[in-house]
């Protein structure tokens, strides 16, 4: 007999076959993975199909898993819902900010804006009646606020939604003077949308709009479009579906693939946090990123901006901490984006795989430099598979508002309180990270972008080398450091040999910096 466990939320959709007097369940999962359970009598197969099918579906956030989940396995060492404290890691963005820049609570409550958290950090000259002007004047109250510093520059990332200048031009100086108070003196500025000029000019008809230059003398706006909602999802059918053609010929199943556009969404998200990342580092400029809300493709770039310039960011407390402050505390709707996935026919508008794409780019560039992250691979996958359906509270509810009126902190357990166990983490190192405290720069052509196999394909494939692979180089780190852990217990014997050799006068002190140097250059070489 098989146990199959499965979490209700993970299920995408049901399929029901029938023939003969048996019944089949074929249940896709928002993990991609598909399962087929054949039961005996078709009346059975239904009534089994309806319940599982209710049970997926409860719109009632507070009857899900997360709210019964009560750790057996394990005991809470760390408390992962205050690993990440958002003041005290925006305290820590700008410790190295030369007092320009302060941790403001103008939010406090969620008053201001519902999709913020209730500590932001913004320019030191700015008070909060400031900010208050600034959100009436932002869609959905979402004022400008830090992302990033660049300790050796100065230069900043933030972040926003549109401007409301809507057909009449409207205008706001007290956004004007948030955003130059951001700037350092006799520098100009970026402002980085994500949307097309036509989605920018349907915007305007609707109330919103851009930043005109005319106010914003000193900023010049930069357009990259990166797609959002009804075109990603499709796009992610449209690849999963091509991953599931096990029967297509070679040049069907690369037609397929290409027609999804998905590597080029990725290509889109890449190019623009590639972009944001050289005006900072390279020019010195401070860039503002949004696109509409400012709660999607701008938080993909913020994000991935930051994977390429900080290597705090690809560390594993580093990357968590960056999930936490530009995607689940700036307000990524994680209900809303991830309800479902690939295979559901029944999606809302709402629905979009924002957070999988950031995923995905921050593979593109691991597969480039595949030393200089601490943790592995698997570790995005299981990312993945929590923002979808989980037994744990981290990525439920759209805001930080919306779980405090749950009370989630109290009822929900933590993903980082487990995921951070030694004995879960270590599953999830790279064993071939070495520290890089380098910019990384990673290309954008067409060819240097591949398909994730190991996230899409997992379910098709045997990735059995590879998980053989990742042992023997286990255990080659593993010997290589027992060598070098007797390289140096052999060293200090020697050294102990001289100086008893020389106190007894059986070596000339002379003799004793050759033979020194002589093991020195042995360890260097063992290492």
């Amino acid at each position: 007999m098989v146990c199959l466990q499965l979490l209700h939320r993970n299920i995408d959709c049901i399929e029901r076959r029938f023939d003969a007097n048996r019944g089949a369940i074929v249940i896709k999962c928002k993990n991609l993975q598909i399962l087929r359970l054949d039961i005996p009598g078709q009346e059975e197969a239904l009534n089994i199909a309806d319940s599982i099918e209710t049970l997926s579906t409860l719109e009632d956030i507070s009857l899900w898993y997360p709210f019964y989940f009560r750790p057996r396995q394990f005991d809470i060492l760390e408390d992962g819902w205050q690993a990440f404290n958002v003041e005290s890691e925006l305290t820590r963005l700008i410790s190295h900010a030369d007092h320009s820049w302060r941790i403001s609570h103008v939010n406090k409550d969620f008053t201001v804006c519902p999709t913020y958290p209730e500590t932001v950090a913004v320019p030191k000259s700015v008070t909060d009646e400031l900010l208050l002007a600034s959100a009436s004047f932002r869609d959905g109250g979402r004022f400008p606020v830090l992302s990033y510093y660049h300790g050796d520059n100065g230069a900043v990332i933030m972040r926003s939604s549109q401007p409301l200048v809507g057909t009449t031009g409207r205008r706001c100086k007290e956004d004007e003077r948030v955003l130059n108070a951001s700037l350092r003196p006799g520098k100009k500025g970026y402002i980085i949308d994500t949307r097309s000029p036509n989605l920018i000019q349907m915007a305007k008809n609707r109330g919103g709009g851009c930043e005109p230059e005319v106010n914003y003398s000193q900023w010049k706006r930069v357009h990259r479009p990166v797609e959002r909602h009804t075109a990603l999802q499709e796009s992610l059918c449209k690849l999963v579906d091509a991953c599931n053609d096990s029967r297509a010929s070679m040049d069907k199943w690369l037609s397929r693939l290409e027609s999804s556009n998905w590597l080029g969404h990725v290509k889109d998200i890449l190019t623009c946090a590639c972009l944001t990342a050289q005006c900072v580092d390279k020019e010195g400029a401070s860039v503002l990123v949004h696109g509409g809300e400012g709660i999607d493709s701008t938080l993909q770039v913020t994000a991935l901006s930051q994977v390429i310039l900080d290597p705090d960011c690809r560390t594993v407390r580093g990357f968590e901490a960056l999930v936490e402050r530009e995607w689940i505390q700036a307000g990524h709707p994680f209900n809303d984006r991830c309800g479902k996935s690939a295979y559901s026919p029944a999606r809302s508008r709402y629905e979009a795989p924002a957070f999988l794409l950031f995923l995905d780019s921050v593979w593109q560039v691991y597969q480039q430099f595949p030393c200089s992250f601490e943790f592995s691979t698997q570790f995005l996958i299981v990312l993945f598979e929590h923002a979808y359906a989980s037994q744990f509270g981290t990525f439920l509810c759209n805001s930080e508002c919306d779980k405090r009126k749950l009370n989630l902190q109290r009822r929900a357990v933590s993903l980082w309180s487990w995921v951070n166990r030694p004995e879960v983490l270590q599953n999830y190192l790279n064993p071939l990270y070495e520290p890089n405290k380098s910019v990384i720069w990673p290309s954008v052509a067409p060819q240097s972008l591949e398909l994730w196999s190991e996230l899409y394909l997992r379910w098709t494939q045997d990735n059995s080398i590879l998980d053989e692979t990742n042992k023997q180089i286990l255990c080659i780190k593993e010997h290589n450091k027992e060598l070098r852990t007797k390289v140096v217990r052999i060293r200090r014997q020697l050294m102990d040999l001289q100086k008893e050799a020389i106190e007894k006068g059986l070596l000339a002190a002379g003799n004793h910096g050759n033979t020194e140097t002589a093991s020195e250059a042995y360890s260097s070489s063992a290492s």
